[in-house]
């Protein structure tokens, strides 16, 4: 009878001994796990939508596989408002693999404009909180937050509209030319239409015009808009109604007063 106490004993002894050595050397081969998020690229498409996409690099040159492995991310905008989240689960990873692996996150234009026009008209970022967690050996649970910025660049940044000038045509219409200017900051070239609406103090239409746009990315745009304008709805004040059509959105009215 001892003797089996014995034997339970330095069973159990022999147990821990190796748990502990098998969790010593899990944590240690922690040295050799190379887990890197790359710079994030921001593109926007035809369709109207923005996709963030994090390369994701995972070299596994420990002694075990890892198990679970899963990222988390969420995209916020400036006051911290959830825009769109997603996350990405790799079953495991085997030991002395190297893997290589795109994470996107795709969130509409739309939803950026139904919360106002700032992204259109200003350079600005979002925020990406990712949670990475995976299982050292298939077993240990390990757990990681990180956080960094995604640059935007607006569209239309510093859109203006110049101080019309006005020529006679006959005597009942004038020609208006409103000269317009902005800087594509945006990670594509945009192609499209503006059109405005020029209105007299008490809101009655007095003309309008359109301008096909061509803007390279990073370059600044310098165009003009004509409009026939009636004399007898003219004002010395007013505004003009922007609506702007391209390949990825369309929006307007944006509001411009004049006089």
């Amino acid at each position: 009878m001892d003797f089996s106490i014995r034997m339970i004993g330095v069973a159990s002894t022999v147990f821990w001994i190796l748990l502990v050595a098998f969790f010593a050397s899990a944590v240690y081969s922690v040295k050799d796990l190379h887990l890197s998020l790359g710079e994030p690229q921001l593109t926007l498409k035809a369709n109207s939508s923005i996709t963030i996409s994090i390369p994701i690099n995972i070299e596994n040159g420990g002694y075990y596989s890892l198990g679970d492995f899963n990222l988390t991310t969420k995209v916020a905008d400036l006051n911290g408002t959830k825009i769109t989240e997603g996350s990405i689960f790799i079953p495991t990873i085997k030991r002395g693999c190297e893997l290589i692996a795109l994470h996107n996150l795709t969130f509409s234009i739309d939803m950026l404009l139904e919360k106002g026009v700032y992204y259109l008209f200003n350079d600005s970022s979002f925020t990406v909180t990712a949670l990475v967690s995976v299982k050292l050996a298939e077993v240990i649970p390990v757990k990681a937050l990180s956080n960094f910025s995604v640059p935007w660049g607006a569209p239309f940044y510093n859109f203006q509209l110049g101080q019309p000038t006005c020529k006679p045509v006959n005597q009942t219409h004038v020609e208006v030319v409103v000269p317009i200017s902005f800087e594509n900051h945006a990670p594509v070239e945009i192609n499209g239409e503006i059109t405005i609406f020029m209105c007299n103090d008490e809101g009655t239409l007095a003309g309008q015009g359109a301008s096909t746009i061509t803007a390279p990315q990073g370059t600044l745009y310098i165009g003009e808009f004509v409009l026939y304008v009636q004399i007898s709805e003219i004002g010395q004040k007013g505004f003009f109604e922007v609506y702007f059509s391209t390949q990825f959105l369309s929006y307007g009215p944006l509001v411009i007063p004049y006089g």
